[in-house]
């Protein structure tokens, strides 16, 4: 094949004629599994003479051919031939040798692809390929063994322990060759240096993440890379050398090397190295702790504290990413007694020199603020954006060291707290630092838990603090301070005041807060709003408002995508459901088109991150925000629905401002949103317990979008399907093609290879409704309900209880609706005996009480048969059937009050004590009384943690067929026509019917009865009576 041909087709692609350029990607897709075209497009994009567009483009194709077909798993139309990937094999080396840097990214990705489908079984020469390039003099081959190398280590670095055995290997083989390399890197002073050290402490971090291998563990080893690391740690990077701008500054490669080293040492001491933050339950690195703790972790704390000491006094300079790492290995430091003892006297400078200037509102704050304040309110207000930065790690390291050492330092916080705020109280307004001011105050916000636990010496001082420094802060000229004086009430929404007249104050300040001009102030201000509703005076005070709040609250959410706005609208829809009902239409109508905007943005957005060949290059964090808004919208219209619950004509009106929002989700296959959308047309059909034509409109919808691609949202979609069998019955009965829709769901679910049997049980449970909901009007689907039943009962192949129970109760379900029709048919198929002795030996195994009902109603309908029509495989076990009953009747009443304290607990709700951090973990004891001196402290996160594991290990440990001795749950929010049906009337009638009317079948049924059993149906029969009796009696 002609290299020079193919090099022009790759010149078209980026032709500036749209034809030229598709035909060229035609004629490739063309010839692309010719042999020898894959090896062809790898020297096209290493040969340095070429256009870099040509390359650049060679390089794109070879990445996609290679993601999309290099696995032999993947069913592609055109794979790769085995010479072709030889050949790459043999050459993609030497081509990352003279790739340039842009076209070195892809081949990289290439080359993890290749490695993780290929090494070791299909490339085991690999590594002392490898090795030739680390050992030559020739610098650009070391960069691409490092670049290779790092691939090799990304491909095992978070797999499991079982199948990392050749990643021990690799890292005993070549680490030593790679530190001595690293060791002259670091001595340079050239940026290419800074990028080879970077990729070598890439591969050391990735080795560590999950397992510390033994040869890494081991004192030569250790002592060699612990003092790489704090060599580059303190390597001298001059400030003439570092970019002006700070955004540059932060990526100048030195620096980011530098960041390795902290990462390095942060992962061994944290994961490996601190005794006091290993889990208990396990001594795998027990005796690498203790040495680590004692013999090297001191050292790097001493050398972290040294660069912090050279910040402080602006004798250097450092990247924002480690100061975060050493405020996290700072935190650390505070958990083990020994390096606390040497943190313990630098507390007070890094509280007041460290921790304080970080929390402050900065230069670079204030430009964000007022060049994007939508990104500012993302970046400071999002919990989840700012996650790894200086500032949460700062905060982090504060709240350790109050909550951990707090003898030592928590009253030592409060007075250099105290100082900041009354130096600004003392200062003229003209010179006041209202910087400073926000420093302290975030300190003190984040302190809050502290500060109001029980028998705290402060807690009955703050609500004069809020007085003399927050209440002033709401008209401050600084707009960053009127946003914290919100943020405060919300950190504080714990205080309970003694005055009303301050907490009416306060309430005031935050609604004006609200009106404010500045954005992440209105924000604050909305955010605080939502935990002040505990108040009663508050909510009292908010009821005349609440139009203007909630219409801030929507024009927030157009402003900006925080799902966090979402969870206020939806608490205050909720609390204040009476008083919005005559705004709910304008209210639903708004986060209608607040949602479809959303819709229509993240529609835009991922059409132009969407490239010509199929991949994504978009702001996959901003697309996730904007989902996330969307998700809390949908979520604030449900809890609207379900309040308006007592007026059906507003909520008709809103079922046709809503179908907009419905159509859009279901016709456009936003799998994201499945959940909510399905609960907001259960919430829709439940409330009104009708189905109005606009729904049946959406019945077709919700079928559509199970065939096309919600055949996984099963579960979501049972309540809205059963609501439409149960409340829409009249239609569901004389529409053929809605049946037919229903069942083909049904059967799809009970066949399909993909699903599990939690999704055959949400398809038992469609059964059971069109069963009990349509009596005598669906006979043509007993036969066909049969048949998928029965593809389980006699195979054996049912794992669980739930499946089992719900399979089995199809076949009950048939013989309530009609005995007869349903005895035949189980004649027919001799499938009757065996039936019939797996019910009844399973009997104890439907526990909830709708089973029980229906187990009884069930054979009481059976009990109703003339005697002629009791089949002959029957009749020889007929006394079983009473028998089965007073079996299931003697243990109704245990389940009846199961269910019944459930309810009252679920009507209840929890006690908030019982969920109090006071008595968590420790129990009892006073938390001032808990103070860990100068020992070690223990970690709770990872007490946690190791629960969680704890639990996954025996969860992974039974057998799968452990699940047959688990209970059934009951179902509090589950409705069914059995609701209305009293067993023991129902029983009591067709007992005394068969007495006086059906002789013979009383006599066969009756005649093994012993003396206790005939007692207990006596029993049985005296309540039915006085159930009775208590139904004819006139209610006073």
């Amino acid at each position: 094949m002609d290299q020079n041909a193919v090099y022009q087709l790759f010149v078209s692609t980026y032709h500036p004629d749209p034809n030229v350029h598709k035909q060229a990607e035609l004629n490739i897709r063309n010839i692309e599994t010719h042999n020898g075209f894959l090896p062809i497009v790898l020297q096209i994009l290493a040969s340095e003479e070429l256009e870099l567009g040509a390359r650049q483009a060679a390089a794109i194709y070879f990445k996609n051919r290679m993601n999309k077909a290099w696995d032999r798993s993947n069913d592609v139309a055109t794979p790769i031939n085995e010479d072709d990937r030889n050949m790459v094999k043999q050459s993609i080396l030497q081509a990352l040798l003279r790739a340039p840097s842009a076209v070195q990214v892809q081949l990289s990705t290439c080359l993890n692809t290749i490695l993780t489908n290929d090494f070791p079984d299909q490339w085991p020469n690999f590594v002392n390929e490898i090795q030739n390039f680390l050992s030559s003099t020739d610098v650009k081959m070391v960069y691409v063994a490092l670049l290779a190398f790092r691939e090799l280590v990304k491909v095992y670095q978070w797999r499991s322990m079982e199948r990392r055995e050749p990643l021990q290997q690799i890292i005993k083989l070549t680490f030593p060759a790679i530190l001595t390399i690293s060791n002259n890197l670091v001595q340079q002073e050239s940026l290419e240096a800074a990028e080879m050290l970077k990729l070598s402490l890439k591969i050391y971090h990735a080795g560590i993440q999950v397992d510390l291998p033994k040869c890494l563990q081991e004192t030569q080893s250790l002592v060699g890379w612990g003092t790489l690391f704090l060599q580059l740690i303190d390597k001298k990077i001059p400030l003439e050398a570092l970019p002006s701008d700070v955004e540059e500054r932060e990526k100048y490669p030195w620096w980011k090397t530098k960041k390795w080293a902290y990462h390095c040492l942060n992962r061994l001491f944290t994961k490996y190295g601190n005794p006091a933050l290993l889990p208990s339950s396990s001594n795998k690195y027990n005796a690498f702790a203790k040495g680590f703790v004692t013999n090297f972790a001191p050292n790097i704390l001493q050398t972290y504290l040294s660069q912090i000491e050279g910040w402080i006094k602006k004798e250097n300079w450092m990247s924002a990413k480690c100061l975060a790492l050493s405020a996290a290995f700072f935190s650390d430091s505070v958990k083990h007694k020994l390096t606390w003892q040497i943190l313990k006297p630098h507390t007070e400078d890094l509280v007041a020199h460290f921790i304080f200037p970080q929390l402050c509102f900065a230069a670079e704050d204030e430009e964000l603020w007022e060049d994007d304040p939508v990104e500012y309110v993302h970046k400071k207000i999002d919990p989840l954006m700012d996650f790894h930065s200086p500032q949460t790690n700062a905060i982090n390291l504060l709240i350790d060291l109050a909550r951990d050492r707090k003898k030592h330092t928590f009253m030592g916080i409060l007075n250099f707290i105290n100082n900041v705020l009354n130096k600004y109280l003392e200062t003229p307004d003209e010179q006041k630092n209202g910087r400073e001011k926000d420093g302290a105050l975030c300190m003190i916000g984040c302190l809050a838990h502290q500060v109001l636990r029980q028998k705290s010496p402060v807690a009955n001082m703050m609500e004069p603090f809020f007085v003399t420094h927050v209440f002033p802060e709401f008209k401050s000229r600084f707009p960053y301070l009127r946003a914290r004086a919100c943020d405060m009430t919300r950190h504080f929404s714990d205080l309970d005041f003694t005055n009303e007249q301050n907490l009416a104050t306060l309430y005031q300040n935050v609604l004006d807060a609200l009106r404010d001009s500045e954005l992440p102030v209105k924000v604050q201000a909305a955010l605080a709003l939502q935990p002040m509703i505990r108040h009663e005076s508050v909510r009292n005070a908010m009821a005349p408002s609440l139009p203007f709040i909630m219409n801030e609250l929507l024009n927030l959410t157009n402003q900006i995508d925080i799902d966090t706005l979402a969870n206020v609208m939806e608490e205050f829809v909720e609390v204040f459901a009476e008083q919005l009902t005559p705004f709910a239409v304008q209210l639903c109508t708004q986060l209608r088109d607040t949602f479809l905007r959303i819709m229509e943005e993240l529609a835009q957005a991922n059409q132009q991150a969407t490239g010509d060949d199929g991949s994504f290059n978009g702001d996959i964090d901003e697309m996730s925000d904007k989902t996330m808004a969307a998700m809390g919208v949908l979520k604030t219209i449900g809890t609207l629905i379900l309040s308006l619950e007592s007026t059906p004509d507003i909520l008709q009106q809103l079922e046709e401002a809503l179908l907009p929002v419905i159509t859009y989700t279901l016709e456009n296959n936003v799998l994201d949103l499945y959940d909510e959308i399905f609960e907001i047309i259960d919430s829709c059909t439940f409330s009104a317990k009708r189905v109005t034509p606009t729904m049946w409109g959406v019945f077709e919808l919700i079928y559509k979008a199970f065939k096309d691609s919600g055949i996984d949202y099963m579960d979501e979609m049972l309540p809205p399907l059963d609501n439409y069998i149960s409340y829409g019955r009249d239609v569901f009965v004389s529409n053929e093609n809605i049946q037919r829709m229903t069942f083909d769901i049904i059967d799809t679910v009970m066949k399909s290879d993909r699903l599990g049997e939690h999704d055959r049980v949400c398809a038992c449970k469609l059964m059971e409704s069109v069963l009990l909901n349509c009596r005598g009007q669906v006979d043509g689907y007993i036969a066909p309900f049969l048949n998928l039943a029965f593809q389980y009962i006699f195979t054996g192949s049912m794992k669980t209880t739930e499946f089992k129970v719900h399979c089995l109760e199809v076949v009950i379900n048939c013989l309530y609706y009609n005995p007869g029709l349903t005895l035949r048919m189980l004649e027919e198929n001799q499938w009757t005996q065996g039936f019939f002795t797996l019910w009844f030996n399973s009997l104890e195994k439907f526990s909830r009480v709708h089973d029980k009902k229906l187990v009884i109603v069930a054979l009481c309908s059976l009990l109703e048969l003339p005697a002629d029509h009791i089949p002959a495989s029957l009749q020889a076990g007929w006394p079983q059937v009473l028998a089965g009953v007073v079996n299931v009747f003697r243990t109704l009443p245990k389940a009846v009050e199961n269910r019944e304290q459930m309810e009252k607990l679920y009507g209840d709700g929890f006690d908030e004590d019982d969920f109090d951090g006071e008595s968590g973990i420790e129990g009892s004891v006073d938390e001032d009384d808990e103070d860990n001196g100068d020992e070690d402290v223990v970690d709770e996160d990872n007490e946690y943690l190791e629960y969680l594991a704890q639990q996954a290990a025996n969860h992974s440990s039974e057998s799968e067929f452990d699940d047959f001795d688990e209970e059934i749950e009951e179902e509090l929010l589950f409705e069914s026509p059995l609701d209305e049906i009293d067993p023991y009337i129902r029983f009591g009638d067709v007992f005394k019917n068969m007495q006086q009317n059906n002789p013979a079948s009383y006599s066969l049924l009756t005649k093994d009865l012993d003396t206790e059993q005939q007692t207990f149906i006596m029993s049985i029969m005296s309540t039915a009576e006085q159930r009775l009796q208590q139904l004819q009696q006139p209610i006073a």
